[in-house]
């Protein structure tokens, strides 16, 4: 099995497992560090907020499941953590894990002027992000935005 075809398996194996306890995966990282293939998990709950022995409970669920199903056909190191605080903000479900919270926005169109703005989520609904800023309430397209994260 090609290395993508290999990757798109284990996110729809993951996603299944995880949704039955209420996780969400942010992303599945599946790379050699030199002879070892590693396999790093970053999990996160919709509302934020995973913790240490969680993480370590679900590694070993992890790493047992994927044994018996017998995906990987090779050794590998499974790393399974939060994908921190200040991780970039890129999806809608991102955004909304974020309301009521301050945010730095870098944009990849001028909007108002700048690429720049600071501001305090309002919501978020069909690519827009809704952002209170000092300037005033602002609409910003998900594909305008280039980068955000958390302001902590």
């Amino acid at each position: 099995m090609d290395r993508e075809s290999l990757v798109n398996e284990l996110k729809v194996f993951l996603e299944d497992f995880l949704r039955s306890r209420n996780l969400d995966l942010v992303d599945l990282i599946h790379r050699y560090e030199g002879r070892d293939l590693v396999l790093r998990i970053l999990l996160d709950k919709p509302e934020g907020g995973i913790s240490i022995g969680e993480c370590a409970g679900l590694n070993r669920e992890i790493s047992d499941l994927l044994d018996e199903k017998s995906i990987l056909q090779e050794k590998y190191i499974l790393e399974v953590s939060s994908p921190g605080l200040d991780r970039p903000l890129e999806t809608e479900k991102d955004f909304l894990r974020c309301l009521d919270k301050k945010v730095k926005f870098f944009l990849n169109e001028l909007i108002n002027g700048k690429l720049e703005w600071d501001g305090t989520i309002a919501g978020v609904n069909s690519g827009i992000v809704y952002i209170n800023t000092q300037a005033g309430a602002m609409e910003v397209p998900l594909a305008r935005i280039n980068k955000a994260k958390r302001i902590i």
